[in-house]
């Protein structure tokens, strides 16, 4: 009887199981998903402060939603759940005080970012400062007396502010006002404003339309921002501020110049500044970075690194404060930069390069000097890794099928946020080698238990250029043996992008169209991401035939499985991917139905609507007007062969995306109208380049929803 019921039992928790994990994945489950960022440990390492994004409604606006960033704690042995610090208002950017008794994070004030300090002895947060121009990235300096901060200036304001401009200077390097030979006309105008008036005071008068936005006078090169354009020279500066209420921030960095990072050595007395400080280049044009060591108000600034025609950046100090981690590679080329360490009183000739051909990002010191961690992506993952200082070996402390988007090491601890087919976001510990890993947060993994859910089968094959080109290969979620299924070819971005198990902004995509009863095809062309140097060099002057191939022998190797139907494809893609799109159906005609997102279409209308314009040097070797050049960007562009595209077509562009540029989505659109084709455009408005990874969710919601329906019209089930 025992054995009976112990069988019952059995059976009854298995039930309940299959029927707890049968749900498909809806559209809207989009809004349930919680991102995790900002990892940071406590010095003692007991504690992990980390920042959750929700999606939460917007208010009583129906089908709009919002986003909100929260600060979150828990304990690192997992003995209790990750309880929220902020609430109501968004906070952001945790940094641990040196004893561990507060926390500094940022919050919105006023419309401007603030640094506020969390008290662990209880009360309310303490706003820090209240400073005219925002706050970014908070660090406490090691002895716990100071917060190093960074805050966006303009040129507007860093030319009249009579504290970090006291003898009003104004910049050395040309300024590129045209019929102007000097910088004067950059000084403060004393004439009254008058459209009748002198010439000066006309000036003026045309100053105040500018400062009241009627008109942009744009001179600088970099004028597309993500949604607009901008008139306005920026600059990245940072300030030391006293950690007691009242105290006012000081400038640590000066002049007309941009600087991109900045801590605090050991003893709290300097600062290694990663920026650039070119007296004869615009900002726009001066694309070097160096690093600096500066006494820890900032002067005494002393080049450690930096020379014509290179990029040092990301410099990290080990703990004792004797060796600088940093990474350096060539300006403005397509490349995978080198990291390298050497002494901070060294020089170029005791860099010691770590070689590993991957982009790598974080890099962290352990506690003993011995390692540099570094988390990057590689074969369809981003795994932790940790390479040897003494000798130079790197080794991987996860694997290829996840992906780690952020992480803190202190002491024998990791933790860290973790990607998988299983579960978007979740935060997990482990030991400094990656070992006994366990999950210590359930943001997602409540909803998530009960969906049913179709995990990818990895697959490769090795291209005529002697490259392996990985792929995956999704089957729906419901399969069964012996059907053929709809099949979406999805493609990824970049180009340098990279997909695969371990990358989350792909993850409810690939699984709602699996829901939907389609097989999704995605992987890794050449030029991407995550395969060294070489692959990602392998599309130059080449974006559209050589990754067509491979995209297309995935397709065609994967339909040799049986499942797929290879009279009902479909094909999508964003960015680079929308090109590839347009590419691939002007050149083949398998498709029954087309989707691009946001792509570029003519490569010499993007060089001048796109704020990604480099692109086009950096991969085909020159400029529009340069004949060659302008034969190579004329034979790789789609637009030129729009005559050839048949396929069912769905074009997508947001209002505001400067980064692609909305012209040559027009055009492509217009060309087949005339040409009497079957396609369709859909704008979406104030969308920028962000819209289905970070723009309004219910245009997210939309575009999705839209791609389904138009494959669905064309791809009967």
């Amino acid at each position: 009887m025992k054995k009976l019921l112990l069988l019952l039992s059995i059976c009854t928790v298995h039930l309940l199981f299959a029927q707890s994990n049968n749900e498909l994945i809806k559209v809207t489950d989009m809004l349930k998903i919680k991102q995790l960022s900002g990892v940071t440990i406590s010095p003692d390492g007991s504690k992990a402060a980390f920042v959750v994004n929700n999606i939460e409604p917007d208010g009583d606006i129906k089908w709009e939603f919002k986003y909100t960033n929260q600060i979150y704690i828990v304990p690192t042995d997992g003995s209790a759940p990750p309880k929220a610090l902020t609430a109501k208002e968004a906070a952001s950017q945790p940094a641990w005080s040196p004893d561990g008794k507060k926390l500094a994070f940022v919050r919105a004030v006023d419309g401007k970012p603030q640094v506020f300090i969390l008290s662990f002895d209880g009360g309310e947060p303490m706003q820090l400062t209240k400073f005219k121009y925002g706050t970014a990235a908070p660090k406490w300096s090691p002895d716990g007396k100071k917060i190093l901060f960074s805050s966006g200036i303009t040129l507007r304001e860093l030319l009249k502010d009579a504290d970090l401009n006291p003898k009003k200077e104004i910049p050395k390097w040309p300024y590129e006002k045209p019929g102007f030979f000097n910088n004067s006309q950059l000084q403060s105008s004393t004439a009254k404003a008058d459209p009748d008036g002198t010439l000066e005071e006309i000036r003026a008068y045309l100053d105040n339309n500018a400062n009241d936005k009627k008109a942009k006078v744009i001179t600088k090169l970099n004028f597309q921002e993500e949604s607009t354009t901008s008139s306005e020279i920026s600059f990245n500066h940072f300030f030391i501020v006293n950690t007691e209420a009242g105290a006012q921030p000081i400038s640590v960095t000066h002049g007309f110049y941009r600087f991109n990072a900045a801590e605090f050595t050991p003893d709290s007395k300097q600062l290694i500044i990663t920026g650039d400080i070119d007296s004869a280049q615009h900002p726009d044009r001066s694309l070097e970075s160096e690093i600096f060591i500066a006494s820890a108000d900032g002067s005494n600034l002393k080049l450690l690194l930096g020379e014509e025609g290179k990029s040092y950046n990301s410099a990290k100090l080990s703990p004792s404060g004797k060796w600088l981690a940093f990474q350096y590679g060539n300006t403005s080329f397509v490349d995978i930069p080198a990291l390298g360490i050497m002494p901070v009183n060294g020089t170029t000739k005791d860099i010691i390069t770590i070689p590993f051909d991957r982009n790598k990002g974080n890099v962290l010191w352990s506690n003993d000097e011995k390692y540099l961690y570094f988390a990057a992506q590689s074969n369809g993952g981003a795994p932790i890794y940790r390479a040897d200082i003494s000798t130079r070996q790197v080794e991987a402390l996860s694997d290829f099928n996840s992906g780690i988007s952020s992480f803190d090491l202190k002491n024998n601890k990791l933790v860290f946020v973790k990607t998988e087919v299983a579960n978007p976001f979740e935060l997990y510990v482990s030991d400094a080698s990656g070992k006994n890993a366990i999950r210590i947060s359930s943001f997602n993994e409540d909803w998530i238990k009960t969906k049913k859910l179709s995990y990818p089968e990895k697959k490769s094959f090795v291209n005529e250029k002697g490259l392996t080109v990985e792929y995956w290969v999704m089957k729906p979620v419901n399969y069964e043996a012996g059907k053929k299924y709809p099949t979406i070819l999805d493609i990824h971005g970049g180009p340098t992008a990279m997909w695969g198990p371990g990358e989350s902004s792909m993850w409810h995509e690939f699984q709602y169209y699996c829901a939907k009863g389609y097989v999704v095809v995605y992987g890794n062309p050449r030029g991407s991401g995550g395969y060294g140097a070489e692959f990602l060099r392998a599309n130059i002057n080449d974006w559209g035939t050589g990754p067509t191939a491979d995209v297309l022998t995935y397709l065609d190797k994967a339909g040799t499985s049986g499942f797929i139907d290879t009279s009902r494809l479909a094909v999508t893609g964003g960015s680079y991917a929308g090109y590839l799109v347009a590419w691939i159906i002007s050149h083949d005609q398998r498709f029954k139905a087309a989707c691009s997102q946001r792509g570029v279409y003519d490569l010499g209308t993007f060089f001048g609507e796109g704020n990604a314009w480099r692109l086009v040097p950096n991969y085909f070797g020159g400029y529009p007007w340069e004949p060659a050049t302008k034969a190579i960007i004329q034979r790789e562009s789609p637009i030129n062969y729009v005559q050839n595209i048949y396929t069912p077509y769905l074009i997508f562009h947001g209002e505001n995306d400067l980064r692609t540029g909305v012209i040559q989505g027009e055009m492509l659109y217009k060309s087949l109208k005339v040409l009497g084709r079957t396609v369709e455009y859909v704008r979406h408005p104030g969308g920028t380049h962000e819209l289905t990874r970070s723009g309004n969710n219910r245009q997210r919601i939309d575009q999705m929803l839209r791609t389904m329906e138009f494959f669905e019209r064309f791809i009967k089930h």
